[in-house]
């Protein structure tokens, strides 16, 4: 059976003038349909490039990015669009919430656009802000905002949760709290989850590790009894 997801030689280069980056250089992984992943590399090492280009922000130069059986990287403008609105969660570092709207409102306003949604408010509930719905960002804590694009990712109800360093702007113990809620929902929804980081540490929670160096994948691994996020320091 097919992998979920699956690189296969992809590769991205950036031309400025006569400068050629190759920002990723013929990546090839495969990743199980309800794995928690954890992709993690040095600054510059293109994880956020293989972030993007799975998620349909960018594009691949060359190769296939197979995702449940279906090549993204030959889609056209139009069918991108509808691949990221109704197959992609994204969860990035800083919050990106509309400041004017309320917690409620922001999973609402994420949701018009999709089929198979789920319910916003039932979503806001099980991340943990049952009583922060009619609260607006400026009135929420780093962690409760960062819970807040978690649920506005997962009401869409998508194929793929793809998360950018989201404990990055955030304390110790409340980006644990964010993590451990990433993991749950894993286990709890099935639900195909993509974590960059460059913290090594947070490897053992994941079911599989993905190790990017220089635009390549370094090391591939698979954790037959992956760690709580509780269990883990650093």
């Amino acid at each position: 059976m097919a992998a979920f997801v699956e690189l296969k030689g992809v590769k991205k280069i950036y031309r400025m003038g006569e400068v050629v980056i190759k920002a990723v250089d013929n990546m090839n992984f495969s990743i199980e349909k309800g794995e928690f992943v954890v992709i993690v590399g040095p600054s510059g090492a293109g994880k956020t490039t293989v972030l993007n280009i799975l998620g349909g922000m960018d594009k691949a130069t060359e190769g296939q990015v197979l995702v449940d059986g279906v090549d993204v990287a030959g889609f056209d403008n139009r069918r991108m669009t509808k691949y990221r609105r109704e197959d992609i969660g994204f969860v990035f570092q800083f919050y990106n919430l509309v400041q004017n709207l309320t917690a409620l409102e922001n999973v609402e306003l994420a949701i018009q656009i999709c089929r198979d949604h789920l319910d916003a408010r039932e979503i806001l509930a099980e991340v943990g802000l049952k009583d922060r719905m009619d609260n607006f960002p400026s009135q929420l804590s780093g962690g409760e905002q960062q819970r807040v694009s978690i649920a506005r990712a997962l009401a869409k109800n998508p194929k793929l949760l793809l998360c950018d360093e989201p404990t990055g702007a955030l304390d110790y113990q409340t980006g644990k709290a964010i993590l451990k809620l990433l993991q749950d929902t894993c286990r709890e929804r099935g639900m195909t989850v993509v974590v960059i980081t460059h913290n090594s540490a947070l490897t053992p929670m994941a079911d599989r590790v993905i190790k990017i160096k220089n635009g390549q994948v370094s090391s591939m691994s698979v954790n037959e009894n992956p760690t709580p996020v509780e269990g883990i320091e650093w």
